[in-house]
């Protein structure tokens, strides 16, 4: 956890001076105020002037008055200090999210990314609002404390240290029985946000299917073990209140009760008087001993959990993302991806997912990928942009590899479009216009003329705020084929090098996808674009058609071709479309 102090600046240090300065005067101040007392009883014992107990007293309500200022001021800096430490983790993290691959993600997961983000913020941003308060005061209390009543009756000390070892006795059953969860609650509230997240995302296929009763059983059932291990942690630390209580006016009642018998042997009436007055003095002290150790024990019950959540955080900022930036410049834009002998399989994989793969793609010429599910497509592709990396082989573009870019430079050349539509919320042209597509932002006659190309003008038209009507977070308030055309929109307007459309056609109709086709090739002549589909209607006009079966090139050439040398296309081709209907 000490690591993540890393993330205070100057300026955090020197407030932490500061709140280390006002501790230490606001416990100086705690410590008078029983000598005060003692001052009092005192004259009170001489029979003084009635001024000299005003005195007295004003002095000891100036003391807890300034005392209380302290630690009004201590608690601003310590909420001011943690809250900014908290808004650093929660940046890094995200920054750092931003920089991993797939690999990187798959790793962690979506769900435990969002927790470590959030929750563990929130546990590490807590448990440093209660150090910055506690990690100083209560030593120095304890030791100031233990200093100023030592050399007093050894009866005294004797229930003093018992008191402690009994709150050290407890600790450590807190230490043994509930730390050991604080892990666990965490992994378990990854569950629990992974299976709510599953739930949401997919509500319309819930219901279609009337799974409501399984998905609540799952969801009781991660419910059900995040409170389990909170109840027991609950009722672990459910001792330390009353334990505490107990132990601190259990020394009241012993430091009297042993006073008792010290006062009553003593013969003089002056000498009762002055142990009386030591024994009230003794009690405040050793009750400023019992309270520092409590602050201790208050401290230690929430530093495990934030050191849990501490070092899940540091798991995502010490791991090295796979793909990084290369130093080389981004070649000239002739227009030209070319694949050598390339393959790739997945992490920690013993088979590979694609083998030996090699094409060129020319300015201006539509690839498209074919297969059956499983077969590779999608993951050819994605070595473009570098999702990952290939195994072996290279993929250059422009003469480049692809791993000697920049990786914004690489993104620049490209406009993508996934399997699944994404879209962000807010409107839809702060969709089209989303990223760096212009360094001035897009302007109306742009957004139209993608959206055009796209196919999609005719329903934003007929929208009440046309372009700035609001899209819903994922695009829910959309159909799949309108999130398809806006996403292809999107694409369209960054101008690109290269285009890539991963099965981005799936939710259109025949007509709309050959019309949006149609003006793909007609707008966007100097683009490479690469397809990938499951429709042979869709990639039959492609200039290159790449035939996949279990990560092999089994075919590649024209359609034409292809129905000519290779089964497996033809077989394809067959199964979608008549004799007839393939000769048109």
């Amino acid at each position: 956890m000490l690591r993540l102090f890393k993330f205070f600046k100057v300026r955090e240090w020197f407030f932490v001076l500061i709140s280390t300065g006002l501790i230490v005067f606001q416990v100086w101040l705690d410590l008078k105020i029983p000598n005060y007392m003692q001052t009092i009883t005192d004259i009170l014992q001489k029979e003084g002037a009635i001024s000299e107990i005003w005195k007295n007293g004003g002095f000891m309500l100036a003391c807890a008055f300034g005392s209380l200022l302290s630690a009004f001021v201590i608690s601003f800096i310590a909420s001011k200090v943690s809250a900014v430490l908290s808004y650093r983790m929660r940046e890094a993290v995200y920054k750092k999210v931003e920089s991993f691959s797939m690999e990187e993600i798959k790793k962690f997961s979506t769900s435990s990314l969002i927790t470590r983000t959030t929750n563990d913020v929130a546990q590490v941003q807590f448990a440093m609002t209660l150090m910055l308060q506690l990690l100083v005061k209560a030593p120095v209390m304890a030791i100031w404390s233990i200093c100023v009543i030592a050399g007093k009756s050894w009866q005294w000390s004797v229930a003093t240290v018992g008191a402690v070892a009994i709150l050290v006795l407890i600790l450590a059953v807190v230490i043994i029985f509930a730390v050991p969860k604080f892990k666990k609650i965490q992994k378990l509230t990854d569950n629990l946000n992974s299976v709510t997240r599953e739930n949401l995302d997919g509500l319309r296929v819930v219901r279609a299917y009337n799974a409501e009763k399984y998905q609540e059983a799952k969801f009781e059932k991660a419910n059900k073990d995040l409170t389990d291990t909170h109840l027991f942690t609950g009722r672990v630390m459910a001792i330390m209140n009353p334990g505490m209580t107990l132990i601190s006016s259990g020394l009241n009642l012993a430091i009297y009760w042993i006073g008792a018998f010290i006062i009553n042997s003593n013969p003089s009436l002056l000498g009762k008087m002055s142990l009386f007055s030591e024994m009230i003095v003794y009690s405040s002290y050793a009750m400023l001993i019992v309270m520092s150790f409590m602050l201790l024990i208050m401290l230690f019950m929430f530093i495990p959990r934030a050191s849990v959540s501490a070092k899940r955080i540091n798991e995502v900022l010490d791991t090295f993302p796979k793909v990084l930036d290369g130093k080389g410049e981004p070649g000239e834009r002739n227009g030209v991806v070319e694949f050598k002998n390339v393959s790739f399989k997945y992490p920690d994989a013993q088979e590979y997912v694609v083998r030996d793969v090699s094409f060129t793609a020319n300015k201006g010429e539509t690839i498209a990928f074919i297969g059956s599910t499983g077969s590779g497509k999608s993951t050819i592709i994605n070595l473009i942009p570098r999702f990952y990396d290939a195994t072996d082989g290279q993929v250059l573009i422009d003469g480049v590899d692809v791993k000697d870019y920049k990786q914004s430079d690489l993104h620049k050349k490209i406009g993508y479009v996934p399997q699944r539509a994404v879209l962000f919320a807010g409107t839809i042209k702060s969709n089209i216009d989303f990223g760096d597509n212009s360094e001035t932002g897009l302007n109306d006659e742009e957004i139209d003329h993608a959206l055009n190309i796209a196919q999609a003008k005719n329903f934003v038209d007929k929208l009440e705020l046309k372009y700035d009507s609001r899209v819903a977070q994922g695009g829910a308030n959309f159909s799949g084929g309108q999130k398809q055309r806006m996403s292809i929109a999107r694409a369209v307007a960054r101008n690109p090098e290269i285009f890539i459309f991963d099965d981005s056609f799936s939710a259109l109709d025949y007509k709309t996808d050959k019309v949006l086709r149609k003006k793909l090739k007609e707008e966007t002549k100097d683009s490479i674009k690469f397809i990938v589909a499951q429709r042979i209607g869709t990639i039959k006009d492609a200039d290159k058609i790449i035939v996949l079966e279990a990560g092999d090139v089994v075919g590649m050439g024209r359609h034409d071709e292809l129905m000519q040398n290779c089964e497996v296309y033809r077989e394809i081709a067959l199964s979608q479309l008549s004799k007839e209907e393939l000769a048109q």
